[in-house]
């Protein structure tokens, strides 16, 4: 998730391409947002508004793509333990190397 200013979520959903329907993945994406946004918009006591966009590519290049132009780009660990958890993700580590604004890990 990136914050684009206190009012706006950019929401983003990574998977690895295999033999996959991407309409199917779209939907379930969609309906996840939906979730979010509804719970979000409940806790908030106001409308959240979303811009919902499927992009197929790497998760950490697409996430980059998306963070141009942004004043902060959040991403999530995987949520390992102990030692493990010392180390970030792929993804995770490519973005804070290679984002063009300040970026947050935040643990799963």
């Amino acid at each position: 998730m990136t914050w684009q200013n206190p009012d706006m979520y950019t929401y983003s959903y990574g998977w690895v391409p295999g033999v996959i329907d991407l309409g199917d993945i779209a939907a379930s994406i969609q309906k996840n947002l939906d979730e979010v946004v509804a719970n979000e918009s409940e806790r908030l006591d106001r409308p959240v508004e979303v811009l919902a966009r499927v992009v197929e590519g790497h998760p950490a290049e697409v996430l980059l793509a998306a963070a141009a132009g942004a004043q902060l780009l959040t991403v999530g660990t995987r949520g390992h333990g102990t030692f493990a958890g010392i180390l970030l993700g792929s993804v995770s580590q490519h973005c804070v190397q290679h984002a063009p604004c300040p970026v947050v890990v935040v643990p799963e």
